[in-house]
């Protein structure tokens, strides 16, 4: 009982001198706009460990020229690691997927969607790291050239997310919908 009391009083003080510490921090700073962007460097996230085990090593962004970032460009930078991170998993590219669509192809419905997972599942069964040794194709959409993808981005060897963005935006293009890409696919063997 004694020691409960002790630990109360111990969280009670240390969050007084947290918020004290904090209503002296000089916010200034924050009220400019960022004349720079911040790029990050392209990792090689499938060399690091898992980001939750404890031996992970630090990841440091050079700031270099950079005066201040804003909370909600920390919190993009965040949602992005997080939909990447999600997306190497085949559930998980699946549920980003359907989000990208929900949000940049409204007009797909659910049956859109449906085709795209039979087609995905046909090429590379969402798992980025698909590669057919035989003609190149590479990644979830089984692009090829898999350099293709890079008009999204350059990390599209190790980046799931950008692998997606660029098989909608391939389908969009070229058929209009994954249910006509998935026709194509069922008549030709490829699309």
């Amino acid at each position: 009982m004694f020691y409960m009391a002790i630990r109360h009083h111990r969280v009670v003080l240390g969050a007084a001198v947290f918020l004290s510490i904090l209503s002296t921090v000089d916010t200034t700073f924050a009220q400019t706009n960022l004349e720079s962007q911040v790029s990050i460097p392209n990792l090689e996230i499938a060399a690091l460990p898992a980001i939750d085990t404890p031996d992970a090593p630090p990841v440091t962004i050079d700031f270099n020229g950079v005066s201040s970032v804003d909370a909600s460009s920390i919190s993009l930078v965040a949602l992005a690691a997080r939909q990447v991170s999600l997306a190497k998993t085949p559930m998980g590219a699946k549920s980003v997927a359907k989000t990208i669509i929900e949000t940049s192809y409204p007009a797909w419905n659910n049956s859109q969607v449906s085709c795209l997972n039979q087609l995905w599942n046909s090429e590379s069964h969402w798992n980025f790291q698909a590669h057919n040794y035989r003609s190149g194709a590479h990644g979830i959409p089984q692009a090829l050239p898999a350099t293709k993808m890079e008009v999204i981005g350059t990390d599209w060897r190790t980046n799931p997310v950008t692998q997606i963005k660029w098989g909608l935006s391939y389908i969009k293009a070229r058929y209009g919908t994954p249910c006509k890409a998935l026709a194509k696919k069922h008549r030709k063997g490829y699309y």
